[in-house]
């Protein structure tokens, strides 16, 4: 079953913790932390102490996702403050082996991301380590962008590359996803769907969840 993970980048942040409270009764999976340094993206979001702060009320797999330069500084603090899954970006880190070998060692699932431009073939001598990889369907850094269409594309050569490599690798995808495209993005091959304003859009998020998973039937 296809798993989504609301981004709570799009969440009501003087609120969080009723919305995280909200998101996991109307049948979340994960939710997906994205955590910007202003400096490998144009946006500052949260950190460390957010974390710390929200892991204690809920259960539900914190997928944390680092958009900043030099994540490998960070990957001890961050599993320390809760993350389940640590998912750096492949830009921005030098030594990617190294990095991924870190994190499961600090006993978390391993994950890296793409940004659009970035072709999956890179991680062609990698996949069988990791956990996870992310497909960014949007340029990151900020919440409410357009879907860029050929991530679909990515989706389906990294399904193909992971059927040979590493048939358990869970595929992610993150950005512009609605009602309108969760099925492709499903069907392309992704087993997480990262979904931010359509899931927090109004305040509603009961109805936007039920919504979203009538759209993958």
């Amino acid at each position: 079953m296809v798993k989504i993970a609301p981004s709570l980048l799009s969440a009501d942040f003087a609120n969080l913790g009723r919305d995280i409270e909200v998101t996991e009764t109307a049948g979340a999976d994960w939710i997906h932390i994205d955590v910007m340094d202003g400096s490998f993206v144009p946006n500052i979001s949260f950190g460390l102490p957010v974390i710390k702060a929200i892991r204690p009320l809920t259960k539900l797999t914190f997928d944390v996702h680092l958009m900043i330069r030099e994540p490998s500084n960070f990957f001890e603090a961050f599993a320390e403050a809760g993350a389940d899954l640590i998912n750096f970006h492949y830009e921005a880190e030098t030594h990617i082996d190294r990095a991924i070998q870190r994190i499961k060692g600090l006993g978390v699932m391993a994950g890296i991301t793409l940004n659009p431009a970035t072709p999956v073939s890179v991680l062609k001598h990698i996949l069988p380590e990791l956990d996870l990889v992310l497909i960014m369907s949007v340029n990151p850094g900020f919440g409410g962008q357009s879907f860029i269409p050929y991530s679909l594309d990515k989706v389906r050569e990294l399904r193909q590359m992971a059927d040979v490599l590493n048939p358990s690798l869970m595929i992610e995808i993150d950005g512009g996803i609605g009602e309108n495209n969760i099925r492709a993005a499903a069907e392309a091959g992704a087993d997480v769907i990262v979904a931010g304003s359509a899931v927090y859009r109004n305040n509603e998020i009961s109805e936007n969840m039920m919504k979203l998973r009538k759209a993958l039937r």
